[in-house]
């Protein structure tokens, strides 16, 4: 039984690491330019499909195609931000909502059109690995697309913190006129800003497409997750957003196997809910002022 529920509580913080690493592209659209990206899920459902298609196509593994897909969502995200959404920026939220919904529906339709509706699965050699540490096993694609999501989080969180490009970032975002007044060029990096989201979704899409079957329609069942694991870490919080998946995912795993699979989600939202209660800034959020 402890070899069992072992099991359980590891595959769910694996998992759980690639949730963290999809919401926190949200967060650090939201951390930025407080822009709510309500497409998120959408991008993590391109990053998939470019996943699948690359497998299909060459077979490549889904750490061959984690890069591809950040690199063309950081495009999109960088053109999109550049020539659309920062006409937005000072726009009252509810018109951000409805730009962000609209692509949502655009980016599924098209995926309905292009795709089809029907479900597709990758089933490569790692599908049927497992890697084994004493009585705890790990499967090899959820443990390769954790380290590479921890990877791509440390990397993201340093260069935030490091580079000069991230700490104009962080200036634009604590005081955007300031930063103008001092030459920083904001609408570049806003786009800038909304390229490492929209990459940080695509590579989440990539990595966890051989977890779950690809199809047109999962892109708000993602965005959720994402909404969810902000909530409970804690708005523009990088480390928020890495305790919020891990637990979200160990919720899931656990409720589906003592409960129901259909009941993981009702515990997310309870997780959610009693944050909510006792801490509404969420466990690394900052109380506003």
């Amino acid at each position: 039984m402890l070899e069992f529920y072992g099991n359980v509580i590891v595959g769910g913080l694996l998992l759980g690491a690639v949730y963290a690493l999809l919401a926190t592209g949200l967060n650090v659209i939201f951390g930025v330019m407080r822009m709510v990206n309500f497409a998120h899920g959408e991008m993590v459902v391109v990053g998939m499909y470019v996943g699948y298609g690359l497998w299909a196509w060459t077979g490549a593994p889904a750490l061959v195609a984690a890069p591809v897909a950040a690199l063309l969502l950081f495009a999109m995200g960088y053109l999109f931000q550049r020539f659309v959404a920062n006409r937005f920026v000072e726009a009252p939220q509810h018109m951000q909502f409805i730009l962000y919904i609209a692509i949502a529906l655009i980016i599924t339709g098209l995926h309905a059109v292009f795709f089809g509706p029907d479900p597709r699965g990758i089933q490569s050699a790692a599908s049927f690995e497992v890697y084994q540490l004493g009585m705890i096993r790990f499967d090899a694609v959820r443990t390769q697309a954790a380290v590479a999501s921890l990877v791509l989080i440390a990397a993201l969180w340093a260069w935030f913190r490091y580079s000069l490009t991230g700490k104009a970032i962080e200036a634009a975002a604590e005081n955007r006129v300031g930063g103008q007044a001092i030459g920083i060029r904001i609408p570049h990096l806003f786009a800038l800003t909304s390229g490492l989201g929209f990459a940080c979704a695509g590579a989440a899409g990539a990595l966890v497409a051989p977890m779950f079957d690809v199809q047109p329609y999962l892109g708000g069942e993602f965005t959720l997750v994402a909404f969810i694991i902000v909530i409970v870490g804690g708005l523009a919080s990088l480390p928020g957003a890495l305790v919020g998946g891990l637990l979200i995912g160990l919720a899931e795993a656990l409720a589906a196997t003592v409960v129901a699979p259909s009941m993981k989600a009702l515990f997310s939202y309870g997780l959610l809910v009693l944050v909510i209660l006792l801490r509404p800034q969420g466990l690394f959020g900052k109380v506003e002022v």
